[in-house]
């Protein structure tokens, strides 16, 4: 059964998102090494409840709108990307950004449920380019 993964807040100001985070809750922070600007949270000790997510400046849109989305993004985990988005589009939700790869970590997209709300969709696979 696909499960929540990973947590993404877009921000204007990463360093001021970055700062707030850390100071309010803890959480460990820090650049990814990877080919986007990406920073990586770590919300507490490996072995206990819960998950880590990510930080990134601000992107994507609402279909039909010029406001950018403002909200935390959940990712789920899903064996097939194509099929998930094909069953996403036959249930009334909408591709907010369609599949591209995360290189040496798999297959993202981002989409919209019947709510409006964003999240988003990864298959993992090592080879994405």
């Amino acid at each position: 059964m696909p499960r929540v993964i990973h947590f993404e807040i877009h921000a204007e100001d990463v360093e001021r998102a970055k700062k707030f985070y850390e100071d309010i809750f803890g959480w460990k922070i820090e650049k990814w090494g990877g080919p986007m600007d990406y920073w990586s949270i770590t919300t507490g000790k490996e072995g206990e409840p819960g998950i880590d997510g990510g930080l990134m400046k601000r992107q994507g849109k609402e279909p039909g709108e010029e406001t950018v989305i403002k909200s935390y993004v959940c990712t789920i985990d899903v064996p097939d990307i194509d099929e998930y988005l094909n069953k996403i589009k036959q249930h009334g939700g909408k591709v907010a950004m369609e599949k591209g790869p995360i290189p040496s970590i798999g297959w993202l997209a981002y989409c919209f449920d019947t709510e409006k709300n964003l999240f988003g969709t990864m298959q993992p696979d090592m080879s994405a380019k």
